[in-house]
Formats: structure tokens, sequence, C-alpha cells
């Protein structure tokens, strides 16, 4: 293992230039290979749990699901606490932030970003709950794209470039989860499940999450700085690919069945007008009938 370890890390040296130090034998961070391990495990697990449970009885987990949400609601809320006060302890600039001019609140930052590294190895639990609990329909393409692709690509991050013009991106997105999080972890209380109303609200938050992170990491390849251009121009590529998978699925979601609704709603109101002028009629046709028999 000590051999492929090196020979991957050589080859991410000569295409990606030398690691940022401040990271070193940082936990998870030192091999590419745990990660990638993780990530291969996730999507067997993907693949085999529906078939697994094919034939089973689907799980409740609403206890651990309240915990879990709870949790991740909390450490959601301390990340995005924690970036923010050390983007102000810094003076980050954001139109373009490098790694290494801002003191101990870079420090801070790196800290704050391994947590949000490894929360999203934390969620992939959320894909195994759907498993558990027979959801197949929520386990999408979007949804396994988005988990299986986070975690490898903030390994490189915090490899590479864990501060600076980073920390957006970052913020927007435990801010997005402490809503998202909450919403789950009330959900698994069925008292609770009529007074929930902005499950919608949280894609639309999302969505507008990644136009805010292209627009601002679009001011670095504008007005640039020491950060790295060619990460810039992959985080603009991936933020559209998600735009363009939680478009879909909102459209998927919540326009297709206000329309599926109305459609609904259409066909009822003229049954019931259909059966009212059916009744209008027999009603109408009896009253002949026994004038005539009285005729």
């Amino acid at each position: 293992m000590e051999v492929v370890d090196k020979t991957i890390n050589s080859y991410f040296d000569v295409w990606l230039g030398p690691r940022d130090p401040r990271v070193k034998g940082w936990l998870l961070l030192e091999n590419y290979t745990p990660t990638f391990i993780f990530s291969a495990l996730y999507l067997l697990i993907v693949w085999l749990g529906p078939k697994y449970m094919r034939n089973k009885q689907p799980f409740s987990c609403r206890g651990i699901l309240v915990i879990y949400n709870l949790g991740l609601t909390l450490l959601s809320l301390y990340m995005f606490y924690e970036l923010v006060t050390g983007v102000w302890e810094g003076g980050y600039n954001f139109f373009c932030q490098d790694t290494h001019s801002g003191g101990e609140a870079d420090m801070k930052i790196i800290r704050v970003l391994w947590w949000y590294y490894f929360s999203k190895l934390i969620e992939f639990m959320d894909t195994f709950f759907f498993i558990l609990r027979k959801n197949n329909h929520q386990i999408t393409v979007l949804h396994v794209y988005h988990h299986a692709t986070m975690l490898n690509i903030w390994w490189f991050v915090m490899n590479w470039v864990p501060c600076g013009h980073s920390y957006f991106g970052a913020t927007l997105n435990s801010f997005i989860h402490v809503l998202m999080y909450s919403y789950y972890g009330l959900s698994a209380v069925p008292a609770m499940r009529p007074y929930l109303w902005w499950k919608k609200y949280i894609t639309q938050g999302q969505l507008i999450q990644f136009v805010l992170t292209i627009f601002q990491t679009s001011c670095g390849v504008v007005w640039p700085c020491a950060f790295p251009q060619g990460w810039l121009y992959f985080q603009i590529s991936y933020m559209i690919s998600l735009i363009i998978l939680f478009t879909n699925f909102y459209i998927q979601t919540y326009n297709k069945k206000a329309s599926s609704r109305r459609k609904e709603y259409q066909n009822g109101s003229t049954a019931i007008a259909n059966g009212y002028t059916n009744s209008f009629s027999s009603l109408e046709n009896n009253v002949k009938q026994r004038k005539q028999r009285k005729d």
C-alpha cells in the first residue's frame, strides 16, 4: 500500500505542483487512497444495497435520523460561524483571496475546511438511510453524483488550496445545510411534518448558492491574485454541472407536481359539473314522466 500511495502522490505532485505543507500529516489527507476507497465503497453500497433490501421490510430509523440530522445541523452551524468569523478576522478580499496572506485566520479557515471535507464522508449516511428505509426513489443520479464527487474534490482542495478563495462555496453550503438537515431532522418526527413548509425553498437556496459561487469564483478570474487559476475554472465547471442537475430535479419535483395537481383539480371540477348536469337532467325527466301519468 505504501508503494501505491507514493506512486499516486508523485503523479499528483507532477500534475498539480507541491502540496500545502500546513496540512501535512492531517487525518485522511496524507494519501488519496482512503478517500478513493471510501468513495468506491459508497458506490458499491448504492448498487448492492437496494438489491439486498428488495425482499426485506424497511427500517424505520426514526430515532437515529433525528440524532443524525441534529448532529449535522449543529456541525454545519459551527462551520458557518467559524468560516464567517475567520474571513472577517483575516480581512479576506471577496474578489480574490490567495492562500497565504490571511495570517492566523488562514489556519482557522484550514481547520474548519478540514471538518467540511470530513462532513462529506459523514453525509454518505444520507444515502444509506434511504436504502435502509427503501426510499430508493430518492437515490437519484444527482444525489449519488453530488455525494460521491464532493468528498474527492475536497480532498484535493484541502491538499492544494485549503484556504483563501476556497472559503466561499463552503460557507454558503454550510448555511444551506443548517436549513436542510434541520428540515430532515424535524420531518423524522411525524407530528412536525404538517408544519414543515420550506423544503421547496431549500432547493431554491441551493441553486442561488451555485450561482453566487460562480459569480464570486469568476471575480478571481477577472481580477486575479495569487490563488491558482486552474482551481477557479474547475469550480465554475463543477457549479455549472450542479445547476443543470438541480434545475432538472426542481422541475421534475415541483413544477411537474404542480402541473399534475392542476390537471387533477380541473378533471375533478369537470366530473362534478358533469355529475350536477346528469343529476339535473335525470330529475327533469322524472318530473316529465310524473306529469304524463297524471294526464
